[in-house]
């Protein structure tokens, strides 16, 4: 214990020292920092929002991050959600059910919607936007949804039809049972038909859906801006606007909270929680998250083949420290390949903090002198910060790791490429999954498929019994089948150690007391469509 406070101290002190205890921000009833003004009123009726990453696109069937999600919910909507409880709920379906083999989903639509173009939403605006979808010279994201990739090279559609027996009703038919699917559907969104006709996939610049808010501006790398849908089918949006800022340094984003240029900021980082503490009418919110911080190791380099060595680089990370150092103690460290929030979770034994354990592991691979890499991650202030710990860590065992941050554009531009023209040796990432499901958490990590460039399987993680298994789960419904099922893949995925497992953090999120209805959900998006401002 005594050696695990030096090194942590010397950490602090050399990446970015906690200026207040953890115990002083331990989260209570979902507060870390509770404003003691609460009668305090916003000068104005328009919501501003300051996020530390990027917007990085506004077409939701090619987007890849919770930003993305995030704004584009405030256009769009889908026929069903998720509610502020992670429950299901209809949103643009009153109503639907599922056929007793599981394979026929009927989905009853709410009538009367029109689009922000004017156009009705209807049964064939649902066909519409699938078959844009899965076509393949769209080359959208979501595809991978629908679309399987065969070894042999083949497709296998996951889908075999959709029916439209009425305008309002529309007939999802299965080709197998496939368990996730009403969970995927929470991601389906409805796109205009008359705006993608006559946009195409430009329609990222030219948002068209039924939701709440009419986006009126998209600058990737500073703002995204809304307007009221004063048209909209529901409850009408409180607010007059929502300005998306992209604000990637910390301290920038937590002025702008003190001095009311922003509502919200997300996120609100464990080490500037003590700049807002003179502020009295500033929440801070702590929300339980689904979302996995790792490192994924390239198993394709020399270095990284043995597994003594991945297990070792694992044992040399000290992830009560990272918790500690990174949300003031507002998370866990990991204890499987996903958080515990998902479906079918198994607790592992975990990867204690044993330098020395490490180090004969080093030792019985060959590698006790070490050896050089490179660790690509976010030029944020947060990322950073994490990617520095990391490499003081692996400095333990003679690992010399180089921290390279870049633009989130770059990264992705140097991570899905073929395989022999992969750079990558270490990424530092984050994922969650927006479905909440097993598969939808580890199959475009982890699944032998799912390399680049077709998904975000950077540690090049291949066996086939992890893969037959996470292929048997989506053939059942049966919750305790899966979680045997799943429970045998994540040991697998676990031992075989193809990332640094690092923790899963508490959200932590920032507003003004005059800000309500507003909220982060687990998977880290955040969701304004009922959001109000006193005044």
């Amino acid at each position: 214990m005594k050696n695990r406070k030096k090194v942590l101290a010397a950490l602090m002190a050399g990446v970015m020292t906690l200026s207040m205890s953890t115990a002083v921000f331990a989260a209570e009833d979902g507060y870390a920092v509770k404003a003691t003004n609460t009668d305090a009123k916003s000068k104005d009726n328009d919501l501003v929002i300051a996020i530390e990453g990027s917007v990085s696109s506004m077409d939701p069937a090619n987007i890849p991050d919770t930003n993305a999600i995030s704004a584009t919910r405030g256009c769009y909507e889908m026929l069903i959600t998720f509610n502020e409880n992670q429950e299901l709920e209809g949103q643009l379906a009153e109503s639907w059910e599922v056929s007793e083999d599981s394979l026929t989903y009927t989905f009853h639509l709410r009538e009367g919607v029109k689009f922000s173009d004017g156009t009705d939403f209807n049964a064939a605006a649902v066909v519409a936007n699938y078959e844009r979808i899965i076509d393949p010279e769209n080359k959208l994201r979501q595809r991978r949804t629908y679309v399987v990739a065969q070894p042999d090279g083949t497709e296998k559609f996951r889908v075999e039809s959709i029916e439209t027996p009425d305008d309002y009703t529309v007939v999802f038919k299965l080709t197998e049972a496939w368990s996730p699917f009403i969970n995927r559907m929470t991601q389906f969104c409805m796109i205009s038909p008359a705006a993608l006709e006559e946009y195409g996939n430009d329609i990222m610049n030219h948002p068209v859906g039924t939701g709440p808010f009419i986006c009126t501006e998209w600058e990737e790398g500073d703002h995204t801006s809304f307007e009221r849908n004063e048209d909209y089918w529901g409850e009408k949006a409180s607010v007059d606007t929502v300005t998306i800022k992209e604000v990637p340094e910390a301290g920038s984003r937590t002025a702008m909270l003190q001095t009311g240029e922003a509502d919200l900021v997300y996120p609100m980082p464990a080490d500037q929680m003590a700049a807002i503490q003179g502020s009295d009418d500033v929440n801070v919110l702590a929300a339980d998250s689904n979302i996995m911080r790792y490192v994924t190791l390239n198993m394709n380099l020399p270095e990284l083949q043995d597994v003594k060595v991945r297990q070792a680089m694992n044992y040399a990370i000290d992830k009560d420290a990272y918790i500690q150092l990174m949300y003031a103690g507002n998370g866990k460290p990991a204890t499987s390949v996903v958080p515990s929030i998902i479906g079918g979770y198994k607790e592992q034994t975990p990867y204690t903090y044993d330098v020395e354990k490490a180090k004969e592991l080093m030792k019985e691979a060959g590698y006790e002198d070490g050896f050089k890499l490179t660790l690509w991650g976010d030029n944020i202030t947060q990322d950073v910060k994490g990617m520095t710990f990391v490499k003081q860590m692996l400095s333990q065992i003679n690992i010399d790791v180089e921290v390279l941050p870049m633009e989130a554009a770059t990264i992705s531009d140097k991570i899905y490429v073929e395989k022999d023209e992969a750079e990558v040796n270490m990424w530092y990432v984050n994922w969650s999954a927006s479905d909440f499901t097993m598969d939808g958490s580890v199959r475009s990590l982890l699944y032998s498929d799912m390399c680049p460039p077709t998904s975000a399987n950077t540690a090049y993680f291949s066996d086939e019994e992890f893969d037959k298994l996470l292929d048997e789960g989506l053939a059942t419904a049966d919750p305790e089948k899966q979680a045997e099922i799943y429970g045998k893949a994540q040991t697998i995925a676990w031992e075989a150690a193809p990332w640094l497992f690092l923790g899963n953090d508490q959200l932590l999120y920032a507003a003004k007391s005059y800000l309500s209805g507003a909220y982060v959900s687990p998977d880290g998006s955040f969701n304004f469509a009922h959001a109000e401002l006193a005044q």
